[in-house]
């Protein structure tokens, strides 16, 4: 069971916390009572048009390229798990367990909104899986980012139906074995419930609300890790001041100076070199300019999370039933807004990684490190160091330039020219998780470097915040030596880096909040 407290839908829209919670810590769901009451008017709705002999579009005629085909009233419980099962066609590998778990639970938050006509049980069937830990298998590709995530979202309906395939506490399982052990019925679709459980911007969103949840640490780690670049280096922290940031007033590079500010004081190796004597005039860029280029990140999560937020208060479903009663086409499901903050966050992570990436390789070259042995060694000449490290460092760098190229503006016609415009917001999404990981392995490289650095300043130390997490490295990581390999260590560091306990170790010794 988790400990998280029940994520109650349907009383006002979700968070980006309440979907981290329930899809990657697997807290528990429930709907709200007036929800489920709306749901149940509305559906009286949709009841009275399909016995209207006059066409209704998503209720009693086809969909897409078909739209004004009517369909019979003995013919469209048919319709609908036909729309499911053709729609279910994604393929390739497995995604991620919190992906569909965000996917199922975004899609319960537009049902329990009583603008999508289905039934109460449709909702609460939904609810049903979540709270039984039944995620079904969705596939990587399939999603074209408009009409909805279409194919992702068929998957999960699907499930609910008691079909296709469904992991469990028991691996993978038919569904319809899942559902019977958790004493869920299938559901039997009825007139609209196909399309109400299929167009939207669910899988997309899912992905970026975990996006901003993971560079909310990142982000902060890269302070922590510029700083402890800076500090082995013999760089200088008067840069960041508070008054030299105010003459250009960016909300996030001001953030990311204060970090830097708070994370390198009262270092007794930053006080070491301060004063005249110091002949060197400026930084390097790349340790200098860290605020300004973590900053831009910092702002562009914001403008991602204001979007987030408002895509998070919508109802996305196609048609609709409006509040005064009608049923109405819409393009609400177009994932434009969301696509091109995606894209735009992958940009932004490409940037920290590759600045990054360059104060670590200024660390291993004692042409630029200020009296640090050739890539770290321990014994020079017998071991390579870090050497190896930047190289995959430079490596993720470079996959991840090539993952910040935009999905959104791409475009490719389907459905016979009815959807000839479309966002590709999946597969922006599916780029920016991978980013998200490379980014995550690039610091802890520049981590993995600057902690070693620091030892190698010995007998100097380094202030409260950075020797923290120096000394918190050093119980995963041993350094490099002549019989030591260094993969554990980075994938160990990597976990710290994921895990926050970087950022909470250099928080707790600097009073950062």
């Amino acid at each position: 069971m988790s400990a998280h407290p029940p994520v109650h839908v349907g009383a006002e829209p979700l968070s980006v916390a309440d979907v981290v919670a329930v899809a990657r810590h697997d807290a528990p769901v429930a709907i709200d009572t007036a929800a489920l009451d709306r749901v149940a008017e509305t559906r009286a709705i949709v009841d009275a048009l399909a016995a209207d002999p006059d066409p209704h579009y998503g209720v009693s005629t086809g969909f897409g390229a078909l739209a004004t085909t009517f369909i019979a009233a003995d013919r469209r419980r048919q319709l609908q798990a036909s729309l499911i099962r053709s729609h279910a066609a994604g393929t390739g590998a497995e995604v991620e367990r919190e992906v569909v778990r965000g996917l199922q639970l975004l899609r319960l938050q537009t049902l329990a909104s009583g603008r999508t006509g289905v039934r109460p049980v449709v909702a609460e069937t939904y609810a049903d899986l979540l709270n039984a830990g039944i995620v079904p298998v969705v596939r990587e590709y399939g999603s074209l980012g408009c009409s909805g995530d279409l194919a992702p979202l068929a998957h999960i309906a699907l499930a609910a139906m008691g079909e296709g395939e469904v992991r469990t506490g028991n691996g993978l399982v038919p569904a319809s074995e899942a559902l019977a052990a958790a004493g869920i019925e299938p559901l039997v679709l009825e007139e609209k419930e196909g399309l109400a459980l299929i167009n939207g911007t669910d899988g997309m969103l899912g992905m970026l609300a975990l996006a901003l949840a993971d560079l909310e640490t990142l982000l902060t780690t890269a302070d922590v890790a510029a700083a402890l670049s800076v500090e082995s280096q013999l760089g200088t922290d008067a840069v960041f001041a508070a008054d030299l940031m105010a003459l250009r007033p960016q909300s996030g590079q001001a953030v990311s100076a204060a970090h830097l500010r708070a994370f390198l004081a009262d270092s007794p190796i930053v006080a070491s070199h301060k004063g005249p004597e110091d002949g060197r005039v400026q930084d390097a860029y790349s340790l200098r300019c860290s605020p300004q280029v973590h900053g831009s990140a910092r702002d562009t999560a914001e403008h991602a999370a204001t979007i987030a937020s408002r895509e998070l208060a919508s109802v996305i479903d196609n048609p609709i039933i409006t509040p005064d009663g009608r049923i109405e086409s819409n393009g609400n499901f177009h994932g434009a807004p969301v696509a091109a903050v995606l894209d735009f966050l992958a940009i932004s992570v490409a940037d920290v990684a590759s600045v990054s990436e360059r104060r670590t390789d200024r660390a291993l070259d004692p042409a630029r490190s200020h009296g640090l042995p050739p890539f770290l060694a321990d014994e020079v000449g017998v071991d390579s160091g870090l050497m190896i490290a930047q190289y995959a460092a430079a490596g993720i760098v470079s996959e991840l330039k090539r993952l910040a190229v935009p999905a959104s503006v791409d475009s490719i016609p389907s459905s016979a020219m009815q959807e000839d415009h479309v966002s590709m917001g999946w597969s922006a999404a599916r780029k920016l998780r991978r980013a998200i990981d490379g980014l995550t392995r690039v610091l802890a490289i520049e981590i993995l470097t600057g902690t070693r650095a620091l030892d190698l300043r010995a007998p100097l130390q380094p202030g409260p915040a950075t020797g923290a997490v120096r000394d918190l490295v050093r119980t995963v990581a041993g350094g490099p030596g002549p019989d030591r390999f260094l993969s554990p260590d980075i994938e160990a560091v990597t976990e710290l880096v994921r895990s926050g306990a970087v950022v909470r170790a250099a928080k707790e010794h600097a009073h950062v909040s």
